[in-house]
């Protein structure tokens, strides 16, 4: 009697499992960060969504063991997840690079609140815009406050780098749309725009250059000019770059950098990969080494002499993390963006800048670019500002690690758009 209890149990847990289809997810506790993983279960399979790094539909394989066991296997990222079924959830372990993690996965999706995204009705006016770079046709959002004539001020919002769309959309957060709200509602008028290529799924973005998309930045100022006297330029990251690019050239009348990288891209990924690896613990002789190579190999792109050669004398344990270096190395886009550096344009600038950035930003680094800011615009008024307590996005935040920016609520803190606005107005 007791073999056929055991195997009744066991029978049920199986047949339970295999009839939790849909989408179950859970989250990983990682030194305290929590990392949110969900899993699309039907009947032919698995595949892995992590929300907070942007990333869907990770193909997996799924099993069950005689024992009731559910096995998921996601070789594409060398991770493996057991569980069984305990009342209403499945409670297993998550492994990966020899690391194990409990893991209890519960159904339906994590869900997400964006408060600060605008919802109409709009008290402004917005016009559906296009404006030509060359090949391409850029579609944008034109937010026109109440009134509005040729003497409103204007700002053109570029984007961060990747492709993105006008409202420089990211994890369910759309900022540029908060920012183009927030302005229009204070008399501001705004144009923000699709990236060259959006939803074209024959354009090879990479294979483009930040010298590109200034140029694309410029086209919309040029469009801009057609209707407006006065014509900024607000920028986000790569966009802040761009934004200054085009006050050297003196095609802005005041710009706002947003995070914006003014020391080398080689600088910038360096200490990107400094920060990350700190943040996983490594220790620091391997982290020297590590970094002592990237460095080799950034050098050597940079002269367009890298080849797989270079790293044959790599340590096992950090040769997957430089061979992906690499990788992202082979494009255009990441060529070009090593040599990028705007300290020698600042001088040229004349109209007035604000750069924001926040203290606990980790993608770019908040002192070393203000203080590069600072000290080379010397013939512009202009103010920086650090902010406490916000990341790359202008968010509250505890680390500032790009894995909380899903997990925050928050798209634009409120003292950053404060700080943007009564800047403007007072030009």
């Amino acid at each position: 009697m007791k073999r056929i209890i055991t195997a009744l149990l066991m029978m049920a847990s199986t047949m339970g499992l295999s009839a939790q289809e849909g989408i179950w997810s859970g989250e990983l506790d990682i030194q305290g960060m929590k990392l949110p993983l969900v899993f699309n279960f039907d009947a032919d399979g698995c595949t892995l969504d992590s929300p907070s790094q942007g990333v869907k539909g990770i193909k997996a394989e799924k099993s069950y063991t005689p024992e009731g066991k559910l096995k998921v296997v996601i070789p594409m990222i060398g991770a493996a997840y057991e569980g069984v079924m305990v009342m209403n959830v499945i409670s297993g372990t998550y492994m990966q690079n020899g690391i194990s993690l409990p893991l209890t996965l519960k159904p339906g999706a994590p869900k997400v609140n964006r408060p600060q995204t605008p919802v109409g009705p709009f008290p402004y006016k917005t016009e559906e815009v296009t404006f030509r770079n060359g090949d391409y046709t850029f579609h944008g959002t034109l937010s026109l406050p109440e009134s509005y004539g040729e003497q409103t001020p204007v700002v053109l919002l570029v984007t961060g780098s990747g492709q993105q769309d006008r409202d420089e959309t990211l994890l369910d957060h759309k900022p540029f749309a908060v920012i183009a709200d927030a302005l229009a509602r204070q008399g501001i008028a705004s144009l923000r725009y699709d990236d060259r290529g959006f939803n074209d799924p024959s354009v090879a973005f990479f294979n483009f250059t930040t010298h590109n998309f200034k140029q694309d930045a410029a086209a919309g100022v040029d469009f801009l000019h057609s209707r407006f006297k006065k014509v900024g330029v607000i920028g986000h990251s790569e966009g802040g770059t761009i934004a200054l690019m085009l006050a050297a050239e003196g095609k802005a009348d005041f710009v706002v950098s947003l995070a914006g990288m003014a020391v080398s891209g080689k600088e910038t990924l360096l200490w990107q990969n400094r920060v990350s690896l700190e943040s996983m613990g490594i220790p620091q002789s391997e982290l020297e080494q590590y970094m002592e190579v990237v460095t080799r190999v950034f050098d050597k792109a940079v002269e367009g002499r890298l080849n797989t050669a270079d790293i044959a004398f790599v340590p096992e344990s950090i040769q997957p993390v430089v061979q992906q270096a690499m990788q992202q190395l082979s494009s255009p886009y990441m060529q070009h963006i090593l040599t990028v550096d705007v300290r020698s344009l600042l001088s040229s600038i004349k109209c007035p800048v604000l750069a924001l950035n926040g203290k606990k930003d980790q993608q770019v680094q908040c002192q070393a670019n203000l203080e590069a800011i600072d000290k080379g615009l010397v013939n512009s008024k202009h103010q920086v500002v650090a902010l406490e307590n916000l990341n790359h996005l202008f968010q509250h935040c505890q680390t500032g690690s790009i894995i909380e920016y899903q997990q925050i609520e928050e798209t634009f803190a409120p003292e950053a758009l404060q700080q943007i606005i009564t800047w403007l107005k007072a030009l």
